[in-house]
């Protein structure tokens, strides 16, 4: 309940101090890539329960000639890499938080069709709700491999209370200004090669 208390308070204050950046960016979404400005994605959050995640859009719609979407890389486009750098793309979440899909501090959700390549270890991070930031996103963010994020994710769940829900918010802070491991190259492996390895200390 206390967490509860904490996700609400936090999520109302930073929609509302960030509220002109919120329009800001929508209005560059608006003008780059048309509409709709935001994208919704299913997730698994707490004990694998799909929501809807909801963020700015950073990719064109463009289709092949068969009415499919483009890969990834021939839809981004510089202002969505940007955009994406600077994390503003998550925002939106902020309104999942509320509507208690996630919450501030937790392990963030992947895809769906991770699940069934899941070890039973890596599967506790669903034993909480997912979390716009986490221990692994203050321990590296994508220097990290799959597997040493996984291990991170659990760390917290065995490790989690309020004071390091606080700790991790406060270090979430420091990483966005610093930009820290914005720019690694991208280490996800295939789904199938999520495996258990040694993980990092926790934030002291």
């Amino acid at each position: 309940m206390m967490k509860r208390l904490v996700d609400i308070v936090v999520a109302s204050i930073a929609i509302l101090l960030l509220s002109p950046i919120f329009l800001f960016v929508a209005y560059k979404v608006r003008k780059h890539l048309g509409s709709p400005i935001f994208f919704c994605q299913e997730r698994p959050g707490k004990d694998g329960k799909i929501f809807k995640m909801i963020k700015f859009r950073s990719m064109k719609n463009a289709l092949d000639q068969q009415g499919n979407l483009l890969p990834d890389e021939q839809r981004i486009t510089p202002f969505g890499q940007k955009l994406r750098a600077t994390t503003l793309d998550e925002m939106p979440q902020l309104f999942n938080v509320l509507k208690g899909d996630m919450s501030i501090v937790g392990p963030r959700p992947q895809m769906p069709e991770f699940l069934e390549h899941y070890t039973p270890n890596q599967m506790r991070r669903h034993e909480v709700k997912p979390g716009m930031t986490g221990l692994a996103q203050v321990s590296g963010r994508n220097n990290l491999s799959w597997e040493e994020k996984f291990d991170l994710d659990v760390q917290y769940v065995e490790n989690r209370n309020i004071l390091l829900d606080f700790k991790i918010m406060v270090k979430t802070v420091d990483v966005m200004l610093k930009r820290e491991g914005v720019n690694a190259p991208d280490q996800a492996v295939g789904a199938s090669r999520f495996t258990g390895s040694q993980s990092n200390s926790i934030v002291k």
